[in-house]
This record gives structure tokens, sequence and C-alpha cells, in this order.
């Protein structure tokens, strides 16, 4: 195996003066190579994240291999403002970073999460060195997953999210005066370790009393409604077709960006970009077979995908194959590739969405039932009281919180035994039903307070009754206090065989909290208010209010 030389906090100079630093693997001997550049703000030496990046493996591999730190963080200069400056400094990189000695010209981008969306900044800034992005688990709309969903502030990930990269931010405040660090750091510690306990509860969640005891950045959540604009700049959504480069995106049904990886990929593909997705049954920290409380095989694992071989070989040669002359062509990859859960498989793809599903109407039916055929006229409505004090609490699901909160597929007993959860399920399958994209639902609901929110959630019941989730979401709502509307919740995506005997099942309640923050259910809560009050939901479901799911039915093949 090849030495490989690492050279550390290699200053890059932006256009307005401020320097970046960062962390430059390659080989000891020979070139010039191919460049894989990630730009992340949790800190390029940590541990954890070296072990994820493995730069030393691909400069073995025969690449030059750079992480830096993003401007704020850790030992780059200039100020943390999160989102803010990627496009123009992951411009200006990926032009210092194509020069370095030892380099061929052509960069790579690859990373997670934040630095997932780097890449796509960098891309949209269209520096002419970069030639191919792989985001993993990454956000197209961060009003659709990041600060918010469906109206509701994704307070699950701002707290602990915000408060870590906190850290940081103290350590610098506190540079020229340490002896006042140690009690700063302790303080925000300790209420990183009360989140789950007391922290998620304080009010208003829209701009949480934590970060203000902080002075730290939040997640982006209020800005991103006081200025549009800013919230623009890390936005994928809308602009993927001006990215002419090829992409290889990867994500879970697990995660909590699971839909913005499908969009990005739904985009590039449709723009004629050449791209490829892959879908696992992951969440967004766990790429293996055992999720939740479900075990997918080991085959589901990113070390084996199906016995093609290990994730992380499979993308450093895709990789190549944009950065290099080198006539080895890459991994055979189909355009897609799912797991289809239930049936535990991986399969192959064309395109995405399935062209073949066919929506599908689930109707919810009186006393709890759950079937395909119209709801009759006089159908009793449902009702149930929520109480913003009293939530129904996260469990399970596409979560980034903290470790307190398992994501994954759950059992969901203590969930549908609460009153305020309304269930319905189907009698038992007779045969298997493949769902395979994009899923909804449709309320017709009324609630006495002038907000309020619709969480709606599809689970799948085994033959021994045990609930497991599937997919969920949630709308935030105003309307006229007592009066029926149609509310459409997007439950987002998944690839799901219910298997024959297996039964389907869907709650309607109004919280999911602390993933989501709570409505309070008052007129001066969407403006800051910290008030609340129990308030009446109604849902009906008769011939005309049809209350339902609409299911994307793959069709089972003829023969």
């Amino acid at each position: 195996m090849p030495d490989v030389m690492a050279r550390y906090d290699v200053p890059a100079t932006m256009r307005d003066g401020t320097v970046l630093r960062a962390d430059v693997y390659q080989p000891a001997e020979g070139g010039p190579w191919p460049v894989l550049l990630t730009r992340l703000p949790y800190g390029k030496s940590t541990p954890p994240l070296l072990g994820a990046v493995d730069p030393t493996g691909l400069a073995r591999r025969g690449f030059l291999v750079v992480i830096q730190d993003t401007r704020g963080r850790f030992a780059s200069d200039g100020a943390w403002d999160p989102w803010t400056h990627e496009a123009d400094d992951g411009y200006d990189t990926v032009r210092w970073a194509a020069a370095l000695p030892g380099s061929n010209g052509r960069v790579g981008m690859f990373g997670q999460s934040y630095f997932g969306n780097t890449q796509w900044m960098a891309a949209l800034s269209g520096p002419p060195e970069l030639k191919a992005i792989a985001p993993l688990d990454t956000f197209s709309e961060p009003d659709d997953g990041l600060f918010a969903r469906g109206g509701a502030r994704e307070l699950g990930i701002a707290l602990p999210w915000s408060l870590l990269q906190g850290m940081d931010t103290v350590l610098r405040r506190h540079a020229a005066a340490p002896a006042a660090l140690p009690s700063a750091l302790l303080a925000l510690v300790r209420d990183l370790d009360m989140a789950a306990t007391s922290g998620y509860r304080e009010l208003p969640a829209g701009h949480h009393p934590a970060f203000r005891r902080h002075d730290i950045p939040d997640i982006g959540y209020e800005r991103s409604r006081r200025e549009p604009e800013w919230s623009a700049a890390c936005r994928v959504a809308g602009r993927q077709a001006e990215v002419d480069l090829p992409s290889l995106q990867t994500g879970g049904w697990y995660d909590i960006f699971s839909q913005g990886t499908l969009d990005n990929f739904a985009a590039s593909h449709a723009a004629g970009r050449p791209s490829t997705l892959i879908m696992g049954p992951w969440t967004h920290v766990d790429h293996g077979h055992q999720i939740g409380d479900v075990d997918f095989g080991m085959a589901a694992s990113a070390e084996l995908l199906g016995f093609r071989g290990r994730f992380t070989d499979l993308q450093s040669t895709w990789l190549r194959q944009w950065l290099t002359d080198e006539t080895t062509p890459g991994p055979e990859l189909p355009p897609v590739l799912l797991f289809v859960m239930g049936r535990n498989e991986w399969r192959e793809e064309q395109e995405w969405p399935l062209a073949r599903a066919v929506d599908t109407d689930l109707f919810l039916r009186a006393d709890g039932a759950l079937t395909f055929a119209l709801p009759q006229a006089g159908e009793e409505i449902d009702a149930y009281a929520y109480d913003p004090a009293d939530p129904v609490p996260t469990t399970g699901g596409p979560l980034l919180m903290t470790e307190n909160f398992r994501p994954g597929p759950l059992d969901q007993a203590v969930v549908e035994a609460r009153p305020d959860v309304l269930v319905y399920t189907t009698e038992p399958l007779t045969e298997e039903l493949e769902v395979t994209g994009r899923v909804r639902a449709i309320l017709h609901a009324a609630t006495e307070a002038p907000t309020t929110d619709w969480v709606v959630r599809v689970c799948d019941v085994d033959t021994a009754g045990v609930s497991r989730n599937i997919v969920d979401g949630i709308v935030r709502s105003v309307t006229t206090p007592g009066e029926f509307a149609e509310h459409v919740v997007d439950l987002w995506s998944t690839s799901h065989v219910f298997l024959a005997g297996h039964r389907i099942r869907v709650h309607v309640t109004s919280s999911n909290f602390p993933r989501w923050d709570r409505n309070l259910n008052t007129a001066d809560f969407l403006d800051g208010g910290t008030d609340s009050c129990p308030a009446r939901q109604q849902v009906a479901h008769d011939a005309a209010r049809p209350s339902r799911i609409v299911l994307p039915v793959v069709p089972t093949p003829a023969g």
C-alpha cells in the first residue's frame, strides 16, 4: 500500500481575504492526482469524522484529499454564520484545491449532510474545475426537513445541533479571556444534556431561549422567515438543472433528509444530468442493517449493498471515472438502486418516481376501519382532544435528535394507546401490496382553535400485531374555528411491501413532540406567543368528506 503524505492547516484565502484552513492528504510519490474535496463545520481533525471520511484510505487509492473547516469553524478564520458563505467559499476553495501541488486540476466533492449541502452550493456557483459531486443524506428545500416541515419547526434537530455547534463559538469567544471559559462551556453542555428532559419544552421554540442564553446561531428557522433571500443561500430545490455535473446521490428511508435526496435526484435526472440514486433503509447516522426495531438483513448494509461491494469503494470508483482520463469503467450501477423494505431486497430501477406506481386511495372509515372502498353517507365524525401540555411523544421515524430518541421503525403501542391518537386499520391483506413513491394524506378536519397541527402516520402491523411506523408528516393549519377544511399532509416517500397477512394502519393526531414543535392552539402562537390551550379536533370521513391516504401502489408483475 503506498505511503501517504499529510499536510495540516493548509491556508486558502477567500475573495474577501478570510483564510480557511484544510488538511491535505496525498500519495507520497507519483501524481498528478485527482482531487477529492469536502468542506464541513464539524472539525476536520475530529476522530469520528476522520474515520467516516477516511482521507488516508482515499489517498492510498490515488486521490489528493482535501478536508476544509468552513468559515468561522475550528482552524478557519471568519465568523460562523451557518449556510451563508458556502457558495462563494465553495467556489474559491475548489479553484484553490485544483491548483494545489500534485493536483491534476480536476475536483470532485463528497460528504454527508451539511457537507453534502456545501457540495451543492459550490456546484451552483460553477467553478470550472469541479467535475462531479457525491452528496449523501442532503436536503433540497430547507423548509422541508431542515428548518421546518409542513410549517412546523424541526425542533428535534434544531436544538441539539445548534448547541453542539455553539461549543466552538464559545471557545473562540473566550480565547482572549480563558478564565470565563469553563463556566461558559459547562452551562452550554448542561443545556445540551437537559435537552430531552426540559430543553425541548422551553418556549418560544421558534427562537429558543437556549440560543439567547449562550448567544449562538441556531439552525435558521426564524431567520429563514425574516430573510427569505438568506434561506435561499442553502436552497437546492428548483436549481438542480443549473448544475451541469454528474452526481451520485445517496440517502436512507429513515433519514431526516430522505425526501431531499429523492427530490435532488429527480430534478437532476429530469434535466438530463448523469445522475445515480442509492436509497437504503438507513437513518442519518446508521447505514447498517439493524435499523430501529427491524433487522433488514446483512445485504441491506452499506458495507454490502446487496453484495455489490462497500459503498465507500463504489463511491470512490464512481468519482474517479469523472476525474481522470483512465479507461477503467466505473461501477456498474443502475440509475436508481432502491432497497425495498418488507421484502428486504435491493432492486434496480431506471427512474424516480416510478411511472408504473398508481396512486390508490385508502379511506378512513367508521369504527377505526381503513378500506379501499369509498365511505358511506352519514358516517359519524371522529374526535379527540389535543392538549399542547401533553403532546404525543416522538417514537421513531426519520429523526436526527438527541440520543434519547431512536430513529427508524419502532413499535407504536405507546402512541396508539393514547386517547388523542385516532387509529384506523385494514383487515389482514390477502396478498402483498407494494408502496413505492410519495405518500399523501387528505384530511377533512376541523378544530376549535385558530391554529393547530395535523399529524398523519402510516404503519405496518405484522402478524403478531406489532405496529411499526413507515412514513409520517405534519401540516400546520390556520383555519376558522369549528369549520371543516381539507388539509393535505405530505408523508414523504418510501419503498415498502406490506406482506400478506399484515395490516395497514393510519394514525391521525396533532403532535409529534419534540421532533416538531408543539402548536399551542392560540392566535398569538404564530407570532411567538407562549400561551397555550387545549382544543377539540374533529376528522370527517363520509361520502362528502372522504378523508384518505393516497398510496403509490406498484402493481404486481403478471405471472
